[in-house]
This record gives structure tokens, sequence and C-alpha cells, in this order.
């Protein structure tokens, strides 16, 4: 009896463990969301023919670019992947091609990510980073940091991966400069009073050409010098009526009031291409990215003239830092049926051998690794014999948080600046006035969008 006592509770002791062991495998095989963990198998990228989609929200990203750097390298590495961009209609707004489409890789920066997080089409990439082992470890915290404030106390959900650093520089054309026998700026940074003092010996007219001496993307591309939000993240209401703001207003006038910056017809906003198409300014300060991918495809059409690249400059007491970095980002779409996969094109991105081809094309790759720098702009034609190390000097800053209303309330500011051009409003008068009809926008948000 005793024996058969002993056997029965062996036998007992043996089916508890062995339950223990396969709850136990059961729980450890699950991510904190309830997805596979660790132990999972999932899709591996390159093991049968798939085709991804891929769509870009915002930011300056050209064919050129999304080839060189995405589409060409992964259907180098896996040659049955192919990535395919879709390219809506003209004015299809990122809702509507998002409610059309299922794009499987989702390109964006601050210029769209609080609008797609709206549409809801951002995947929670907690579990994929666990279950593909991905080490954040190696990014940038600057960028890193950006996209987690952006669900930090809602969830904390991280909805993107960084893509690249796009930093700022100041870009000048060395005609006009030989033409009028002005020095180029220096490859040390300058402050602004110093650029100025430039852009005043390079704002004129020569034989009925005008010929404009700065463009800094106004009251917005400035402030980014100093990472000034545009509203108050608790409050939601306008943020301009500080002292980091009004040094802002009060250096966007000073830029305006240069003699024969308003041009007769009242033109008071020069971008892109005064600059490299007309080459009619002399200096733009402003990202990298929205000027060498769109002036490679312009090399490629056969337009080329004489420019190089200097530090972006800063206010005195700055100098050091340069321009707010914005973050590139890449991101699964949760409607996607190849989540994995598409995580696993974004690791493949995220790869030393990956960013090294950012780097070498004219980005500056979102990973830590120093020695990728030493590459930049190798492989660009459009960057050959410029001085590219000149993107490094200076350190930038982390992107303000972006407040769920600021897109909608962003033309507030280019009307801001309208009024110190042109409308004859001093820095006082614009700052009130932008603050009261801002303040009026979020509260007609608050309706529409709801609170944030």
């Amino acid at each position: 009896m005793k024996k058969l006592t002993l056997a029965l509770n062996f036998l007992l002791l043996t089916s508890l463990l062995a339950a223990c062991s396969k709850e136990g495998a059961d729980s450890a095989g699950k991510s904190a969301d309830g997805k596979s963990g660790e132990s999972a198998s999932y899709k591996k990228l390159g093991d049968e023919s798939l085709k991804l989609t891929f769509f870009n929200t915002s930011g300056t990203f050209p064919d050129v670019e999304f080839n060189t750097l995405i589409a060409a390298p992964i259907k180098a590495k896996y040659p049955n992947v192919t990535i395919e961009r879709i390219t809506p209609a003209a004015q299809t707004t990122n809702e509507e091609v998002l409610s059309t489409y299922t794009p499987d890789i989702i390109y964006s920066s601050s210029s769209s990510h609080q609008r797609i997080v709206r549409t809801g089409a951002y995947e929670d990439l907690r579990g994929l980073i666990k279950l593909h082992k991905f080490d954040e470890s190696k990014i940038k915290p600057i960028l890193y940091d950006y996209i987690k404030e952006i669900t930090k106390g809602k969830g904390d959900a991280i909805l993107a991966i960084p893509f690249n650093a796009n930093q700022h520089v100041l870009y000048y054309n060395k005609d006009i400069f030989d033409k009028f026998g002005v020095p180029y700026p220096t490859n040390k940074q300058q402050t602004w009073d110093e650029v100025l003092d430039i852009a005043r010996k390079l704002t004129r007219t020569d034989n009925g050409s005008r010929y404009i001496g700065l463009s800094v993307d106004n009251l917005t591309g400035l402030a980014k010098g100093l990472g000034l939000p545009y509203l108050d993240r608790e409050t939601g209401k306008a943020a301009l009526d500080t002292p980091g703001w009004r040094r802002i207003f009060e250096l966007n006038k000073k830029i305006f009031e240069l003699p024969g910056y308003v041009a007769p017809d009242k033109k008071w906003n020069y971008g892109r291409e005064d600059f490299y198409k007309d080459q009619k300014v002399a200096i733009r300060v402003t990202w990298l990215a929205n000027m060498v991918g769109p002036m490679e495809e312009l090399r490629q059409q056969g337009v080329e003239f004489n420019w190089d690249i200097a530090p972006a400059p800063n206010f005195s007491d700055q100098l050091g830092k340069t321009r707010e970095a914005q973050i590139h980002s890449l991101s699964v779409n949760s409607k996607s049926k190849h989540k994995d996969e598409a995580f696993q094109v974004i690791a493949e991105i995220l790869s030393n051998d990956g960013q090294r081809i950012l780097a070498r094309n004219g980005r500056v790759p979102a990973i830590i690794n120093p020695e990728l720098n030493k590459e930049y702009g190798l492989d660009i034609p459009v960057l050959k014999g410029k001085t590219v190390q000149n993107v490094f000097v200076g350190d930038p800053l982390q992107e303000h948080y972006v407040h769920p209303y600021e897109l909608e309330i962003g033309k507030r500011l280019e009307e801001a600046a309208a009024d110190l051009a042109i409308n004859g409003l001093d820095v006082n008068s614009a700052i009130r006035k932008a603050t009261e009809a801002i303040n009026k926008d979020v509260e007609t948000l608050k309706t529409t969008l709801g609170n944030p």
C-alpha cells in the first residue's frame, strides 16, 4: 500500500510539473501585447515572392531617392521582393489615400505624424520590435525620443522608426557672391547678425535682375533654431508671446527690412525654386532633404550651377547648436497583411549597410555610427566637390513636441510673416494678432477634432 501511494504521488507531481512547464512555455511565447514573442516563428523576408507598397505622407522624397535608398537596396538583397510606391493624384489628401489603399510601409515626418495618428494607420511596433529583436539602442536619442513623445502618457506606443535626421544647412550660390565680390560664408558657424551683413550686400538689382540675399523659411524656419513650440502642450493655446518667439519675429522683421528685399509687386517669400531654378537667391537656410534630392534630379536634367554648403547660423548665444533635426520615419500600416515583412524592410534600412547607403547619398543617418558621417555624400553626384562636412558643424536640437493641432494652425504663422513683410505690422501687433487667431482656431479644432 505504501508503494502504491508513493507511485500515485509521483504521477501527480509529474503531471503538475508538465502542466506548469506548458503554461510557462505558452506565456514565454507571447509578447507584452499578446503577439508572438522571441521563440515564435514569422514570415521571413525573401522566403517567397512579395510586393510591398510604400506611401509618402509628407516631406520631400523624390523618386530618385526612393529608388536609391529603399527600393533598389531591398531588391538587391532580396531579388523576389519589390517595393512599389503609391503615387496618388495631385491634391489627394493623406486621409483619402489611406482610406482607399493599404500601403504596407508609411513614410512620414512631423509635417504629418499627428494627422496619420488620427487615421489609425500606424501599427504599434512594440510587438514587432520584440519579435524581430530590433536593437532600439542604436537609434540617435534626439530622434527616437521625439517619436516616443508622440504617444507619451497615452499608451506609449511606438508608431515609427526614425529613417534619417533631416538637418539644416546654409546653401549659397557662389556665382552670385562672385558677381558682386562678396566673400563666401565661413566654414565655422556664423551668427545671424553676420549673415544679415552678407545678405544686405547681396540684396540688390543689377541690369534689371533682382537678387535676394537671404531666404530662411521665415518664422517657422527661424523658430527651429530655438526649438520653439507653436502651442502650449497642456492648454493647446498659442505659445507665441514669449521672449524666444519675440526674438524670432524681430529677426524675421530685420530680414524683410533689407533694402530691396520686398519686390515692387509685393513678393516677399522666397523658396527652393528661387534658389536652384531661378538662381536669384544668394543664401538659403533650410532642410537638407528639401534641397539635395531635388537638386540631384535637376542635375540629371542638365541644370547645374556653382553652389556650396556652410553651417546653419544661429543667435550669438546659441552658437554650437543648429536648428531642430526633423525626423523622417518609417511605419507599418496597422491594416497591412504583411506586417512582419514590412518591419523587416524597415530593419534592413536601419542596418549599418542600409544607413551607409543613406549617408553616401546625402541623408544624415538615424543610427549612432560616427564613421558614416565620413562617407556623407560620396555617392550622389550633386554633392561632389561640396563642403559636405559642414553638415555636421553644430549639434542639432531635438524637434519640439508637435501638438495635435499644430499642423492646422501653421497658416497663422505664414500670415504673421506677411504682416511683418508687407502689411506694416510691428512685432508686438503681429504676435498679438497671430495669438488671437490661433486661439480661435484651437477652440474650433476642439470641436472638430476633439481634445488631444
